[in-house]
């Protein structure tokens, strides 16, 4: 019998995978709701639904392999980089999902939830005034209006899969929707600033720069507190607090 290995899980939800299965268990339907529609509706290679009886979803696993992880180094080569990058592009091509995801939160809604957060990392001590002043600061730039396109809206590098230079999968769509397109590139480059270049040969349009390194200060400053409090390390060499280290 196969084993059972943990993927990743917290009191939320967990992802299992058992042999070439991965089951993902979800206490919020209307999320696996969303993953199931988005990946339907993406023009991109996504995982096949097997099964799904609440609350689990199975899927299959894909072939290949992610191209690293946060925190760890990147095993895809260049080409891998930019496939990525082309794959990125095609889905913000694509027609407009009818929900709003998590990369399209408004901006005054989002800078209200920055400071409130800002705040709280302050006041419990969590981070220095100085490094979240400053990372506040750099954020700004992403809080100006973005035409919205179909994001991915939680586009980690461990949640896209390539083999040699061809992207085979792209997982974990919960947060799919309308959103800012530069958000996706952030979230995916989070961390591995030497890839960008590559992404964005792939993705073959001019893009804000200023924006995608505000979106790195703001994704971080406000999922640090969040890993902290689901069993995660955002103090670990390369992840969300040398992120913010190195906007300073």
């Amino acid at each position: 019998m196969d084993e059972v290995e943990v993927v990743v899980a917290h009191s939320e939800r967990a992802t299992l995978r058992v042999g070439d299965v991965f089951l993902k268990v979800d206490v919020d339907q209307a999320r696996i709701d969303v993953e199931v529609e988005a990946m339907a509706l993406a023009p991109v290679p996504t995982p096949e639904v097997l099964w799904r009886r609440p609350p689990v979803l199975a899927i299959a696993a894909l072939p290949g392999a992610t191209l690293g992880r946060l925190g760890g180094p990147s095993t895809g080569s260049p080409a891998a980089w930019a496939a990525a990058g082309a794959a990125i592009r095609k889905l913000h091509d694509a027609p407009l999902p009818d929900r709003v995801g998590g990369a399209g939160r408004g901006i005054v809604e989002l800078a209200a939830e920055l400071d409130k957060e800002c705040e709280s990392l302050v006041a419990q001590g969590v981070l220095s005034a100085g490094l979240v002043t400053g990372n506040r600061q750099v954020a700004e730039a992403a809080l100006r209006p973005w035409t919205p396109v179909f994001t991915h809206g939680d586009l980690q590098i461990a949640h896209v899969f390539v083999d040699g230079g061809e992207v085979t999968g792209i997982i974990d769509w919960s947060e799919a929707g309308q959103g800012d397109a530069l958000y996706d590139l952030a979230t995916f480059t989070l961390g591995h600033e030497e890839h960008l270049d590559d992404v964005l040969t792939g993705y073959d349009t001019e893009v804000d720069l200023e924006v995608i390194r505000a979106w790195w200060s703001l994704r971080s400053l406000l999922v640090v507190r969040w890993l902290i409090e689901h069993g995660f390390d955002p103090f670990a060499p390369g992840c969300e607090v040398d992120v913010l280290r190195s906007r300073m």
